[in-house]
C-alpha cells in the first residue's frame, strides 16, 4: 500500500508541473492520474475538487518561500547578499529548467479567469514575498548597505516585477541566459 503522504506529494509536484506548462486550466485529474500512474478517485480522496488541489499546491509553494526566505537570512546577514542569493536561486532554475517559472506568477497572470479560494491564495503568496522583499530592502537602508531611490515597499514591488519579468521574457525568447541579464542589471543598482 503507498503512503498517502507520498501520493499526495506526487499529486501536488505533478500538479505543479502542469501548471507551469499550461497553466490553471491546462490540466486536469486525468492528466494527473496518468502522470502519476493512480485513478482519478485516489486524487479525489486527496482534494476533493481541483481548487481543493492548487489551493494546497500554493499554501505548499508559499511555505516553501517563507523557509526559503528564513534561510537567505541565515546563510546571509547583508540583505544585498540575500537579494543576490535569491535571484541566483530562481537563474539556477531557469538555467537548468528545474523550476523554470514561478507557478504563483503564472497564476498571476490568470488571476481574472481564476476561482475566487485560488486567485486569494495567489494573492497571498504576492503579499509574502513583498513583505519579504520590503523588509529585506528596510534592513539595508537601515544598515547604509542600499541607498533607496524611493520607499522599500516601491523598491520592493520593482524588485519583484524585474524578477518576474525577466522570466517571462527568458520564456517567451526561450533564452534562460536573459534571466541573468536583466537581473543582473537590477542587482547592478544595490551595490
Amino acid at each position: 500500500m503507498s503512503n498517502p503522504s507520498s501520493t499526495a506529494d506526487g499529486i501536488l509536484a505533478c500538479a505543479r508541473a502542469l501548471i507551469i506548462a499550461g497553466g490553471y486550466n491546462g490540466f486536469s485529474y486525468a492528466d494527473i492520474a496518468e502522470v502519476v500512474g493512480i485513478r482519478k478517485a485516489s486524487i479525489h480522496h486527496h482534494f476533493p475538487s481541483k481548487v481543493d488541489l492548487v489551493r494546497a499546491l500554493v499554501l505548499r509553494y508559499r511555505e516553501d518561500a517563507k523557509a526559503g526566505f528564513a534561510a537567505l537570512e541565515r546563510a546571509a546577514d547583508d540583505p544585498r547578499d540575500q537579494l543576490v542569493k535569491y535571484v541566483a536561486y530562481w537563474e539556477k532554475c531557469i538555467t537548468d529548467a528545474s523550476d523554470p517559472f514561478c507557478v504563483c506568477a503564472l497564476m498571476a497572470s490568470e488571476l481574472p479567469a481564476l476561482p475566487p479560494a485560488v486567485a486569494a491564495e495567489v494573492r497571498l503568496h504576492f503579499e509574502t514575498l513583498s513583505a519579504w522583499l520590503t523588509s529585506a530592502f528596510e534592513r539595508g537602508a537601515a544598515s547604509g548597505v542600499f541607498r533607496l531611490s524611493s520607499t522599500p515597499r516601491a523598491e520592493a514591488e520593482t524588485f519583484m516585477a524585474t524578477v518576474h519579468g525577466g522570466m517571462l521574457s527568458a520564456r517567451a525568447l526561450g533564452d534562460p541566459a536573459l534571466f541573468g541579464t536583466i537581473t543582473n542589471s537590477l542587482l547592478n543598482r544595490f551595490q
